[in-house]
């Protein structure tokens, strides 16, 4: 206020006219005369306000405010953090600790059977999840005596990480910890027919090793490509022994069952408060909220569902899902994540067999009080909602799940058999190949070709696994189709050695996924996920994409952005496209599209094979600036044999030479792979 008063009066006594301006000379003598009197009137004016402003100060000025003393409360130190295993395995006296980096839920299932196995051995162990624990704590592990850190740990990718894993990835790499007096052991998961076999696995073993970390068994290598429960199996069952000699500790020698989570019914629970297929969040379905992830998906409704061959007995088809207003972001090459459900006539069929009411509202609770896994799916549910969007009814059943339900078949036979199947024998592992993974028999085969086994419903559903998501190479590109997501797929359908009719749950879910199915709005819960699988950086690289059957998904997404590109009036690269189907006439996969595309030059080069048509031909070159895709797990292998040949004979290289040479290419990104098994 003093300042600004300052100012105006300065303003006010030191007025002076502007350039060029005359005062009338007339009035100068008026105001000469009068100025005494004008300034006395304005002094008393000016000694009156400055008068009420010191007033209003002394009177209205903010007094300092007197704080109180209150005495000093004395806090409590912080309980653990909810990210310490190691407090959390002292307080549950646990010396086990299981760590699982599953992309799709093996790895997970592994770790749990795991976790269980140890209470045999007369031990406790606790199954975690890397991403929801403060992982340094490894070096505090030899805390607890006769400890043990093992870790199951999925391949994803090109040998990267799963996504849970990620974070101890990144730990792992850039920590220099001292991790000696840790003891430790890994069993990898993985595809032989994949480039980077077992590469998390192997890394993670040779990872803690390296930060003195005492490896007490060796590393275990399970091929999904072979027999992924064999390979288990085998590696678990000298594992364990390997452990109580390590630790002088004695086999209880018990074989017996042991629950994980309790059953409680619901009898007049509001349906309000009841999960209807919802993953994360209760209600997430009726009120959507991004972010969009694997845990809150988002329900996409189905604009397109189009048959994409003209004949033959297969379905193959085109699905659009509409992301508008989803805050959803893609680019192409990323994969769509769907979450199908089971078909209804096996979930009824369940119930009929089992006897029970399949609406009844039931909560599985484990009975580990400190787990951070507090059900094994979302609960309070039904049962029917069990069977139909959370656990896996249609593939063949573990070794553990026909050891665990063993007990409940009243005819000995029954038993002994269920039992061998489980077992480590070589007559077990052929009678269990042959009985249940060659015949693909799935649980509702099992319960109907053994009429005494019949389970508690709450005990089955405690052992079979969750029903995963399903994932497909988006088949458009978001320059082009912002607002919308393309899928290109087959429908799985088979024929077993029993003549039962297998039908592969996700395709033929969405085979159903019509538009507006009876004045419903068809949706389908989905996610994104981040891909490797890119363009190049620079539209003027050329490409070769090699793709067979749907493998073209990716492809379609590429070729839409170059020719988006190109109306840009961006300069493209040559693009090459070598696809593969089985007849012209009944499964060239968006051939109108492709031969525009030709027609109008975005595509350079279409060469097309028809298997059943004529001899499988190819044409094959190697330009120095492409970059290669390859899609199907087979194939690809053959594409990379086939481009050793070609760098033994047009560069005149020898085969380990060429085999370097390809590596580089993939090292540099210039060599990617799309691969499915």
């Amino acid at each position: 206020v003093s300042a600004l008063y300052v100012s105006v009066v300065r303003v006010r006594r030191g007025f002076t006219p502007m350039d060029g301006e005359q005062l009338d000379a007339s009035t100068q003598p008026e105001l000469m005369e009068g100025e005494e009197g004008l300034l006395s009137n304005l002094d008393i004016f000016l000694f009156s306000l400055i008068a009420g402003v010191i007033i209003y100060w002394l009177m209205f000025r903010k007094k300092p405010v007197t704080i109180p003393d209150f005495p000093k409360l004395e806090t409590q130190a912080p309980t653990a953090r909810e990210t310490s295993f190691i407090e959390k395995m002292k307080k549950t006296g646990k010396n086990i600790v299981v760590f699982y980096g599953s992309q799709t839920g093996t790895a997970e299932e592994f770790a749990n059977r795991l976790s269980k196995d140890a209470q045999r051995y007369g031990m406790k162990g606790m199954a975690a999840d890397p991403e929801e624990y403060d992982m340094s704590e490894l070096t505090r592990l030899k805390e607890i005596s006769n400890s043990l850190a093992i870790f199951c740990m999925a391949t994803y990718g090109e040998g990267d990480p799963t996504d849970n894993a990620q974070d101890f990835y990144d730990w792992l790499q850039e920590s220099d910890a001292d991790l000696n007096g840790l003891h430790y052991t890994v069993f990898a998961l993985g595809n032989k027919t994949y480039e980077h076999y077992n590469a998390m696995g192997k890394y993670v073993d040779k990872r803690l090793s390296e930060l003195e970390g005492s490896r007490i068994f060796d590393l275990g290598m399970g091929d999904d490509d072979g027999n992924l429960e064999e390979d288990f199996v085998s590696w678990r069952e000298q594992f364990w022994p390997a452990v109580c000699e390590h630790f002088g500790v004695e086999a209880t020698g018990e074989e017996f069952s042991i629950r994980q989570y309790e059953l409680k019914v619901h009898e007049d629970l509001n349906m309000n408060k009841v999960y209807t297929g919802e993953l994360g969040r209760l209600k997430s379905f009726e009120n959507q909220k991004p972010p969009f992830d694997a845990k809150n998906p988002f329900l996409a409704p189905v604009t397109v569902n189009r048959k994409l061959n003209k004949g033959g007995d297969r379905h193959l088809m085109h699905l659009e899902l509409d992301i508008t207003g989803s805050k959803i972001r893609y680019e192409s090459g990323d994969h769509v994540a769907v979450y199908p459900t089971n078909d209804a006539a096996i979930v009824s069929r369940l119930g009929d067999v089992l006897g029970v009411d399949l609406d009844t509202v039931i909560s599985l609770n484990n009975l580990d009080e400190e787990s951070n896994k507090k059900h094994p799916f979302p609960c309070p549910t039904t049962y029917h909602t069990a069977l139909t969007h959370y656990l896996d009814v249609t593939n063949p059943p573990r070794t553990n799940v026909l050891y665990e339900l063993a007990q409940y078949a009243t005819d000995p036979k029954d038993q002994e058999n269920m039992r061998k199947m489980a077992s480590s024998s070589p007559e077990g592992k052929a009678q269990y190949q042959s009985w249940v993974l060659d015949s693909c028999r799935n649980i509702l085969a099992i319960l109907e070709d053994m009429p005494s086994l019949r389970p508690p419903i709450d005990h089955l559903c405690e052992l079979l696994p969750r029903l995963q998501a399903r994932y497909y190479s988006i088949a458009s590109s978001s320059k082009v189709h912002p607002n919308s997501i393309h899928i290109c797929a087959v429908v799985v359908e088979y024929k077993t050695k029993t003549g039962r009719v297998n039908k592969g749950v996700a395709t033929n879910w969405l085979k159903g996924r019509v538009p507006n199915d009876n004045g419903h709005k068809a949706t389908v819960p989905m996610y994104i996920r981040k891909s490797q699988f890119r363009l190049p950086f620079k539209a003027s690289n050329p490409i070769i994409m090699i793709g067979p059957g749907t493998g073209i998904a990716p492809f379609m997404g590429f070729i839409q952005e170059r020719a988006w590109l190109r109306e840009k009036g961006k300069e493209v690269g040559e693009t090459v496209l070598y696809f593969g189907c089985r007849h012209r006439s009944e499964d060239f996969l968006y051939q109108e599209q492709l031969e525009a595309y030709e027609e109008t030059g975005v595509l350079t080069q279409l060469s097309v094979a028809f298997s059943r048509d004529q001899e499988l031909k190819a044409s094959h070159q190697m330009a120095e600036s492409c970059r290669y895709y390859a899609d199907a797990r087979n194939m690809a292998r053959d594409v990379q044999t086939t481009f050793y040949e070609i760098a033994e004979e047009l560069g005149g290289m020898t085969r380990a030479q060429a085999t370097d040479y390809i590596k580089k290419l993939m090292t540099k990104g210039r060599y990617s792979q799309d691969v499915w098994s």
